[in-house]
């Protein structure tokens, strides 16, 4: 375009002008959040926790109504967190005492919407937008169907692993952004159902995004509110030793995660056996020459600055700025780098009734915080963790009932509550428990991360990239139901958590007393070794690599077993 193009004023739509308006608000909105909450209670807006056993029932009440809204599907999903957001802020209201100086207006009860996430996900879905009008995701739909030479279990595996690895280094929310579009797109190409494959494709995503501290926002929380400076801040000067950095989740989750990809490809294979079979056969140079790259300036320009935005993500430990400010300003600095008159288009790809819902989620499950709903989650799991004892005799017997309680009610939790304000809630609960039971705290640090990030992929309202990707899987035409989501996700979710469960007691109880390092490298090595011997059978029956990594040879089992048996009868009858 050229200068003069540039300057002459057009005729804008006020949707553009609605556009920059939310984005203003959003990064004001985080900065008085942000400020409100460092002025401490003393705020207008600062809601009291309520102490009624009356009022925990209402909640309770109010969170099974939504819920059951939700998965019936009555109404959208969005109309159903609003309705519980009002309800729920109505409940509070009733419940909070007439002497308490606490502001209901609509300004002091926007501080309940976490602006962080917001703004995290408005800045990537308008960058994505943009990208999306470059060609890039439709080139990468045909270099993934180039690389699995037709199958569409060796694409789904491409796919998968490639939302895996980028959720553990980018984030799952931003990684869905990314691929949805490539998936859909793939899908319609091919002839495939978009569905089974997007859904495949988040489940890996909050698998991969949990082995590091920015690859899933539980992760981030954690990392944030349970550093060695929050910890003493918090008032536990005597568990500053567990504060947990940025590598330590690397080392601590991700030999776990590891243990639970090709258990979660085989649960895949055989639950969308009829979807993910045979192949399909195209033109590849045809594909190519139809789904290249269309703009290649405006690709470099974007990519440039996409790189920069993520090279800050990985920097932020050190910055200490925001991501979600990283993402706003990388979305307004796009916006003036690709085509400022222009905002229609980019910002096509903004899924507002998906950041409606988390709006109306985060006001929901925020009050229900302060009727007293989810903190007596942490109050029946200090309870059974007392249950095993406090006396010094029964440190291992605590230690193990600690690790496993948290993991399992974090991660059933965190399917039915989302887990960003679930993980928010029960990080002062582990720091309490520790203190007071006098049990390590690293333990229950990562028993926390792997239920809140495993436990997301229980239902489609579970995490954040759940929630993004039915969102924009909706808007194609290709809706996303809480059921269809929960037969496959549930599923994963036991399973996975399963794993880890042993992953956990092995490294974390076993290896209590020095030797959770060489648990961890016995675990790694076992995995290793039983992906290569499994992929080297596979692939010396003449199957492929993606066929290998889920040949569970159930006929050659079989076989093996009755020989075992026929032998044993021999044997029996030769004595005889």
């Amino acid at each position: 375009m050229s200068a003069a193009g540039l300057l002459r004023p057009r005729r804008r739509h006020p949707s553009q002008y609605i556009a920059l308006g939310l984005l203003a608000f959003t990064g004001t909105m985080m900065f008085t959040s942000q400020s409100l909450a460092a002025g401490g209670s003393s705020s207008a807006a600062g809601f009291q926790d309520i102490e009624n056993s009356e009022a925990v029932l209402v909640g309770l009440g109010i969170l099974l109504g939504v819920y059951a809204l939700i998965i019936t599907e009555v109404v959208h999903r969005t109309l159903a967190a609003a309705i519980g957001g009002l309800l729920a802020i109505l409940a509070l209201a009733y419940y909070t005492p007439d002497t308490a100086d606490v502001s209901f207006s609509l300004g002091a009860v926007t501080t309940l919407i976490d602006w962080e996430t917001i703004g995290l996900l408005l800045g990537m879905m308008v960058m994505v937008g943009i990208l999306s009008h470059t060609g890039l995701f439709e080139w990468f739909a045909v270099q993934a169907y180039k690389r699995s030479g037709g199958s569409v279990w060796t694409l789904v595996v491409i796919l998968c692993s490639v939302t895996a690895v980028l959720s553990a280094f980018l984030d799952n929310v931003t990684t869905m952004l990314l691929l949805t579009p490539v998936t859909i797109q793939l899908a319609k190409v091919l002839d495939l159902k978009p569905v089974p494959l997007l859904i495949s494709e988040v489940l890996f995503s909050n698998i991969g995004g949990a082995a590091t501290m920015i690859g899933d926002p539980p992760n981030i929380m954690i990392g944030s509110g349970l550093s060695a400076a929050a910890i003493e801040k918090a008032g536990y000067p005597d568990l500053v030793g567990a504060g947990v950095t940025f590598n330590d989740f690397i080392i601590e989750m991700a030999p776990g995660i590891l243990m639970t990809i090709v258990p979660s490809f085989m649960f895949i294979k055989w639950f969308y056996a009829e979807e993910f079979s045979g192949s399909r056969v195209r033109d590849i140079a045809e594909l190519e020459s139809k789904y290249g790259i269309k703009d290649a300036q405006m690709l470099t320009v974007s990519g440039s600055i996409l790189f920069l935005v993520v090279l800050n993500f990985f920097l932020h430990p050190i910055t200490e700025i925001a991501v979600s400010w990283i993402a706003l300003v990388g979305a307004v600095i796009m916006l003036l780098a690709t085509d400022r008159h222009e905002l229609e288009k980019p910002l096509e790809h903004v899924e507002w009734t998906t950041l409606l819902f988390f709006a109306g989620l985060f006001v929901l499950v925020h009050a229900l915080q302060h009727l007293g709903v989810i903190s007596v989650i942490g109050d029946y799991v200090t309870k059974g963790i007392e249950y095993f004892g406090t006396d010094a005799e029964g440190d291992v017997v605590r230690l193990a009932a600690a690790v496993l309680i948290i993991l399992w009610v974090s991660a059933i939790a965190s399917a039915f509550i989302d887990n960003i304000p679930y993980t928010a809630t029960m990080i002062p609960v582990v720091m309490q428990i520790s203190h007071e039971l006098s049990i390590d705290l690293s333990p229950m640090i990562w028993a926390l991360a792997f239920g809140a990030c495993l436990g997301g992929n229980g239902t489609l309202i579970g995490a954040s990239a759940n929630v993004v990707t039915a969102g924009m899987s909706e808007e194609a035409g290709y809706p996303i139901s809480f059921n269809e989501f929960f037969k496959a996700g549930f599923p994963i979710m036991i399973l996975t958590t399963a794993i880890v469960s042993l992953y956990m007691v092995l490294v974390y109880v076993v290896g209590a007393d020095g030797g959770g390092t060489v648990w961890k490298l016995v675990c790694i090595g076992v995995t290793m070794f039983g992906i290569i011997w499994q992929v080297a059978r596979g692939r010396s029956k003449g199957k492929s690599f993606a066929d290998s990594l889920v040949d569970d040879d159930l006929e050659a089992f079989t076989e093996m077993a009755e020989n075992a048996v026929d032998r044993t009868k021999g044997l029996a009858t030769s004595e005889e």
